[in-house]
C-alpha cells in the first residue's frame, strides 16, 4: 500500500514539475524593470528658431510614442515589438524625417531606410531606398523575423514587403509641401549638398534642414532584453541612391544584451566611418565603461574629433539611459525604470 502511495506521489510530482517547466517555457518570467527612450534627430536647433506651437507639436508626438511604448511594456510586450510601435508613431507624423515626413532626393523622390536589432539573439533586419512602404521599420522587423537575409534594397525589398503583407501606399502619401520646398531650396541653390559622386560639403545655412528628423528608439523590456531601431528619409537633395548610417547594423543601429542598445542620428557618413553604434558596445564590452561614458566618448570625442555632428540614444540592461549629442539640440524623450517621463528638444 505504501509503495503504491509513494509511486503515485512520484508520478504526480513529476507531472507537476513537467507542467511548471512547460509553462515557464511558454511564458517567460517578467520583471518589473523596463524602460525606453527615443529620438527625433539632432541638429542646429538655434538656427531653426521653432515657435512655441511648433515645439509643442514635436513634443506631443514624442509623448504619444513614449506613452504607447510604455503601456505595451507594462502589458508584457517584447523590446522589438515596442521599438516598432514607437517608431511607427513617429513615421506616421509629417514632422520627422521618416515615413510620412521623409525628405526628398534630388530626383524628387522619397528614399527611406530603416533597421531594427534584437539584443537577445543579435537578430536584425534592415531596408534601404524604399519608396512605397508606409512604415519602413515594420518591413525591417519582418525581415528580421521572417527572412533568411538581413538587408534588402529598393524594389526587391518592396517585393518582399508585398509578399509578407506589409502595407504599401502610393508615393503621393509621402508628399509634404514643406519637405518639397526644403529640397528645392537646396537644389536650386548655388551651394549643393552633393556636387558630384564621392564629394560632400556641409551647408551651414541649411544645417537645420539636413541634420535632424531621423527617428530612433531603444528599449529594455520586462524580460531583461534590449532592442534598437532607427528610421530615416536620409539627406535632403541626396543623389545616387545614397545610403546613410541608419540602416547599417553597427553604424547607426545596434543592440546586444551583453552591453547596450543604440540608435544614432546626424551626418551619416561620419557615423559610418566610426561604426558608431557598435563602438559604444565596444567601450562597454571591452573597456568596461558604463553606457553613459561609452556613448559620451563616441559622440564628444570621436565624432567631434573627425568634425562630425549628431547624437545618439542608448540603454543598458539595467535600464540606464543616456542621450549624447554635440549639436545645439536633439529631439529626445524617455520613460525610465521608475516610470518618470522626460521630453526635450534643446
Amino acid at each position: 500500500m505504501k509503495l503504491k502511495f509513494y509511486f503515485l506521489f512520484f508520478i504526480l510530482s513529476f507531472s507537476s514539475f513537467g507542467q511548471v517547466k512547460m509553462d515557464s517555457l511558454k511564458a517567460p518570467i517578467m520583471t518589473s524593470k523596463f524602460a525606453l527612450a527615443l529620438h527625433g534627430g539632432a541638429g542646429n536647433m538655434v538656427k531653426r528658431k521653432f515657435t512655441p506651437s511648433e515645439e509643442e507639436a514635436y513634443k506631443k508626438v514624442m509623448d504619444e510614442a513614449l506613452v504607447l511604448g510604455y503601456s505595451m511594456l507594462e502589458k508584457g510586450a517584447t523590446a522589438t515589438d515596442v521599438v516598432e510601435a514607437v517608431i511607427k508613431v513617429m513615421e506616421d507624423s509629417p514632422l520627422f524625417n521618416a515615413g510620412k515626413g521623409a525628405v526628398f532626393s534630388n530626383e524628387g523622390m522619397n528614399e527611406m531606410d530603416a533597421a531594427i536589432m534584437n539584443g537577445k539573439d543579435l537578430k536584425c533586419g534592415a531596408v534601404t531606398n524604399l519608396r512605397k512602404v508606409k512604415n519602413p521599420i515594420s518591413l525591417a522587423k519582418e525581415i528580421m523575423n521572417n527572412s533568411q537575409f538581413v538587408f534588402l534594397n529598393g524594389e526587391g525589398a518592396e517585393k518582399f514587403a508585398k509578399l509578407q503583407g506589409i502595407e504599401i501606399v502610393d508615393t503621393s502619401y509621402f508628399f509634404v509641401q514643406k519637405r518639397w520646398n526644403e529640397m528645392l531650396k537646396i537644389r536650386d541653390s548655388s551651394k549643393t549638398q552633393l556636387d558630384n559622386e564621392g564629394s560632400s560639403g556641409a551647408i551651414d545655412d541649411l544645417d537645420s534642414i539636413n541634420k535632424f528628423g531621423t527617428v530612433g528608439c531603444v528599449v529594455l523590456d520586462g524580460y531583461g532584453n534590449i532592442a534598437a531601431g532607427t528610421s530615416t528619409g536620409g539627406i535632403t537633395n541626396k543623389k545616387f541612391n545614397r545610403i546613410g548610417d541608419s540602416p547599417l547594423i553597427g553604424s547607426g543601429t545596434y543592440a546586444n544584451n551583453e552591453s547596450c542598445a543604440v540608435s544614432c542620428t546626424g551626418h551619416g557618413e561620419d557615423f559610418i566611418r566610426l561604426v558608431a553604434a557598435h563602438q559604444v558596445h565596444s567601450y562597454m564590452f571591452f573597456k568596461h565603461k558604463n553606457v553613459e561614458k561609452a556613448a559620451e566618448i563616441v559622440i564628444k570625442k570621436e565624432l567631434t574629433g573627425i568634425g562630425g555632428r549628431g547624437g545618439l540614444i542608448a540603454i543598458d540592461r539595467q535600464g540606464r539611459i543616456t542621450f549624447q549629442f554635440n549639436t545645439t539640440g536633439m529631439f529626445r524623450g524617455s520613460i525610465d525604470t521608475k516610470g518618470e517621463k522626460f521630453v526635450a528638444i534643446y
